[in-house]
Formats: structure tokens, sequence, C-alpha cells
């Protein structure tokens, strides 16, 4: 069995173990620059808060409501996951750092201790030794333990662990998930499923095989298989290098300085050469991109 563990609204729940204050209270974190909304509080996403909105278009929700704004701080979100990972470790020999805030664990011979029990363990140890409120998802494969997650974060009678471990509970949480949120499906495909009348995962898994790696290539038949149970995506201890690294940002507000411009552009180049010299590799190609304010609707955009 594979367990997927990721943390909570993650930069949020970083900036409330250094400030308790901040329970039970809406707040946000910033991209860089200030310029939209990259983390929210469940209270923040009860007021309306969406995810990737630009600054400017929660200032009335932000006096309304008394939202706790914060800039992000990738320097303290990059410990606290250096810590999750490292309490992580010591429950399985064998574990995948998907993300900053993402780890899937193999629980292969735990299951005499009970999986749902195992989880609960894991679940409050990383609560106690780094403050982070975690939620687990249990399946056989990795895209079931996805599904499992996204449970296990929503519905609070699960304790921050959801277990698919029979036929029964993978066919009525494949039931319950809706086509767009199944992991590595992609906007796209789930546009061209929910035209054909596909609107959930279990509606995939009934359709034919050969149909499916015909219309979705490969990928979309591992996705196919995964949901079945048939495990097609093992942990990797060492990921392979990217193929592509992206460092975008967004301002806070107009810029209108060359200069300015200029610097963070080098800056952030800056910061994908780093990246890539970490990992050994080199590049073949490089593009750089800028553009206007594409919700301002009363200017040409550029």
């Amino acid at each position: 069995m594979i367990a997927l563990v990721d943390i909570n609204n993650c930069y949020v729940s970083c900036e409330r173990v250094f400030n308790p204050k901040l329970r039970d209270k809406p707040v946000v974190v910033l991209s860089n620059n200030d310029g939209c909304v990259i983390s929210r509080s469940n209270e923040a996403k009860k007021l309306g808060v969406k995810i990737a909105v630009p600054t400017f278009q929660i200032e009335e929700l932000k006096g309304k409501h008394d939202i706790q704004v914060f800039s992000s701080n990738y320097e303290l979100y990059g410990d606290m996951s250096t810590r999750l990972m490292a309490t992580l470790n010591q429950f399985t020999p064998e574990m995948e750092i998907y993300s900053i805030d993402e780890a899937f664990l193999d629980l292969t011979g735990f299951e005499h201790l009970g999986l749902k029990e195992y989880g609960g363990k894991i679940t409050q140890t990383v609560l106690r030794n780094t403050g982070l409120p975690v939620s687990m998802g249990i399946g056989p494969t990795k895209t079931l333990a996805k599904v499992a997650n996204k449970f296990a974060k929503k519905y609070p009678r699960y304790n921050s662990v959801c277990l698919i471990d029979n036929e029964e509970k993978r066919i009525k949480a494949l039931q319950l998930t809706n086509i767009a949120d199944v992991w590595g499906i992609g906007r796209r495909n789930a546009k061209k499923l929910q035209a054909s009348g596909i609107k959930t995962a279990y509606e995939f898994t009934q359709l034919n095989q050969k149909k499916v790696r015909s219309i979705y290539t490969v990928v979309g038949e591992q996705i196919w298989l995964e949901l079945q149970g048939i495990r097609c995506y093992e942990i990797e201890k060492q990921p392979a290098s990217k193929k592509q690294i992206c460092t975008s940002r967004s301002f806070g507000r107009m810029v209108t300085d060359y200069e300015e411009l200029k610097e963070a552009v080098a800056t952030y180049a800056a910061v994908c050469a780093s990246e890539l010299r970490e990992q050994n590799i080199f590049a073949i190609s490089l593009m750089a991109f800028i553009h206007t304010n594409s919700f301002n609707k009363n200017d040409l955009q550029y």
C-alpha cells in the first residue's frame, strides 16, 4: 500500500506555527511581489477567497472580515518542509518527496499494524514534532492514494486519514471524485472527458482500456490502470531531473520603470540557473516572457 501525506494549506499552516494567534482566523499568503493569493486558510476559503486571485481583488473582503495577509517566506516554508520529511522518514524505509508539502510513503509490510491506526500515528507525530496539520490518503496505487487524500482533507470524520483497501471503498470513492480532480488527468483531458459525458473517476474506469489508450495515450491508460488498483507508478527515491525549469512572478503593483523590470528578470533567471546547477544538468534553450496585467480591462494588453 502507498500513502500520500501533505500539509493542509501549507504556507498558511507554516505561518500559524510561529504565530498561534492566527488559528481560526482567515489567513492568506501572497506570491512573490505580493501579486496574487497562493495559500488560504479554510476560514478564508469560506469567505470566497479564490486561489490565484490578484491581491487587489480581495481588498474589500480583507477589510470587511479582517483577513490576515502575509508575503511569502520560502526560506521558512523550506525549513518546515525539511522538518516534515525528516519526521516522515522515521516511519518507512521507502519515501518519495513529491513536492515541498507532499511525500509518498511505501507502507508495504506495515499492514499487520493496522494501516488506519499507523497512519493516525504518523499524522499525530508530525503535528507534535512540527506543529503542521497533515492529511494522509492510503491506497494500493499512487493515484488512489491521491484520491483518498482528498477525502481525508475534506471530511473531518476521517480524522486526517482515509484508507482505500477494498473494492467497495474504491468504487465509492471514485463515484464521488470529479474527473477533473484525478491526479494526472489535466485540464484539457478533463474537458474532453466531460464533453463526452464522463463526469466522475468511476465513469472513466468503465471505459474500454484500448479506447482510453488510443484517445488519451499511454499516460491516460496508466491513470486508468492506477484507478483500477493496478500499480504503474512506483516510489521514486531519486526523482528524475526536470525537463523544464520555470520561475514566473506577478508584481503587486504596476511597473513602469525599465531598470526595475530588467533587474527582476535577471534575478529570476539567476534562480533558474541555481536550480539547474543543483541538479548538475544544462539547458539547451532559454525563454524569457513579460506581459501586462490581463486583469486590467481598460488598456490594451501586450
